[in-house]
């Protein structure tokens, strides 16, 4: 089970350093086809890998330069499914300054033709400051 998580923190760390290149085409990769999920910016659902997509260029655009990251991940395995927690943090740098959102992820992964793949995804930003 140990291993199961460490592969799935690796994942994690690989979608944000592919984020973070903007290779978006990377992101998705970790993503189901048919992911459905809850963005932070906006009210409606998200589904399928064009809308995650979409998503995620507007959150590149939104600033010069975007940097993500998250921390303290923690992992719970259910046989064939796995819920992985995390906080997140944005920082948005235009015109030589930084604005910096944080707030709460979570992503389900299910394991299916030998590979985990995220099926949702749900982001909130952090009501403190």
């Amino acid at each position: 089970m140990a291993d199961v998580e460490q592969h799935l923190l690796e994942k994690e760390q690989g979608q944000v350093d592919a984020f973070n290149r903007g290779d978006l085409d990377a992101v998705l990769a970790y993503f189901d086809p048919q992911v459905v999920g809850f963005s932070s910016t906006r009210h409606e659902r998200i589904e399928g890998l064009e809308a995650m997509r979409e998503t995620f260029e507007y959150y590149l655009k939104a600033a010069e330069k975007v940097e993500y990251s998250i921390s303290e991940p923690a992992v719970r395995v259910y046989d064939d499914t796995a819920i992985v927690t995390f906080y997140w943090e944005v920082k948005l740098t235009s015109g030589g300054k930084t604005q910096t959102v944080h707030g709460r992820g979570t992503h389900v992964f299910v394991h299916k033709s030998d590979d985990w793949k995220i099926v949702h995804e749900h982001f909130s930003r952090a009501h403190h400051s």
